[in-house]
């Protein structure tokens, strides 16, 4: 069934035969009727899913007992991924995972998510800077301001750096180099002669495959080896453009509120459970990939040459910091929050 007749026919027969491509979606548990059923959506394709969302809504499925269950769809199976924060908002679907960058989310704070160029080190970051430094507060006030969505959580993901089919060791070697990438770190390389590149994706391995594309600046190595693209990527960048992605949960905000409260705990408790699950899982493949994967080279930009992108993206969090003043409270936070880790030392900072 094409997306377009989903959209149309949700709540009809026609819908129901396309919950049949979900993830863990049985209509019945222990010999109950399910009372509440949601639809929800995520960025990452199917092998991805399999670790970053799936293995905690199989858990809330589980937990739930029958009271509630979610049907989870991968990367575009419902919608386009630019077309995902609309579709949560209309109620088209329940719930999405994704960063608020890429899914199109019309918030000044979403260019932070994703990767917003060197404002993560570590995969600590993100929740630190969320829990510790007030951005959990600034999130809730950007979208309490938009009718239809309720933001929930947001959590670190892996680094990101570039896998290609060429070797990149300078800055030069970047240039005309067709990267599949997100919204705002495509903008932001543009500048280092990198075209970015939009496409659904699971066309991303093909592509790179048919020389439509040259590579991939959208993750670390684990992701890269997980969903198959060291299979056509031949050489992986070790400079990261940032330390860790910025993801978040969404639910429609009339669903959300419909929910009674354990089910909402409940749900919260499966968002945790996938913040930490991420947390370790990308960390160990991050090293394990890098020494024991067999299928990439790794390649390296002198540190005083990458020093050039570092610098270009302080500059843009002073661009970001001038659009509004929410934002501008933002990037001081990143700002102080810099300092402190620089201050700490290792293992903070070396």
């Amino acid at each position: 069934m094409k997306r377009r007749e989903f959209i149309k026919k949700v709540g009809t027969g026609a819908a129901a035969a396309v919950a049949a491509t979900a993830i863990a979606a049985p209509s019945v548990i222990a010999g109950k009727k399910t009372a509440i059923k949601w639809r929800m959506q995520t960025y990452a394709g199917s092998a991805l899913a399999e670790h970053v969302i799936k293995p905690s809504i199989d858990a809330f499925n589980k937990a739930a007992n029958g009271e509630m269950i979610i049907e989870l769809y991968n990367a575009d199976q419902l919608v386009p991924q630019g077309e995902l924060f609309r579709a949560v908002t209309k109620g088209t679907i329940d719930a999405a995972q994704s960063d608020d960058d890429s899914m199109a989310a019309p918030v000044d704070v979403s260019v932070f998510a994703a990767y917003f160029p060197f404002a993560s080190r570590y995969s600590l970051d993100v929740p630190a800077l969320w829990n510790w430094c007030g951005l959990n507060e600034i999130w809730e006030e950007a979208y309490s301001e938009i009718k239809g969505i309720k933001w929930l959580s947001t959590g670190a993901w892996d680094p990101c750096n570039f896998s290609t089919s060429k070797p990149i060791t300078s800055l030069a070697d970047l240039k005309g180099l067709r990267i599949y990438t997100f919204p705002t770190a495509g903008k932001f390389l543009q500048q280092f002669g990198v075209i970015p590149m939009a496409l659904p994706y699971e066309d991303v391995q093909m592509a790179i495959q048919t020389g439509e594309l040259d590579g991939v600046c959208w993750s670390g190595i684990t992701e890269v080896y997980t969903v198959g693209w060291a299979d056509v990527c031949k050489y992986y960048l070790t400079n990261p453009i940032a330390g860790a992605w910025a993801g978040s949960y969404f639910a429609n905000s009339d669903k959300w509120a419909a929910l009674p409260e354990h089910l909402k705990a409940l749900f919260k408790l499966s968002i945790d459970s996938s913040h930490y699950y991420r947390q370790h899982w990308y960390w160990y493949g991050e090293a394990k990939y890098r020494t024991r994967g067999g299928k990439m080279s790794l390649t390296t930009i002198p540190e005083e040459d990458w020093k050039a992108v570092e610098n270009a993206a302080y500059k843009l969090w002073d661009e970001v910091a001038a659009k509004s003043p929410r934002n501008a409270k933002v990037v001081a936070i990143l700002k102080e929050y810099a300092k402190t880790m620089e201050a700490a030392g290792p293992p903070y900072r070396s």
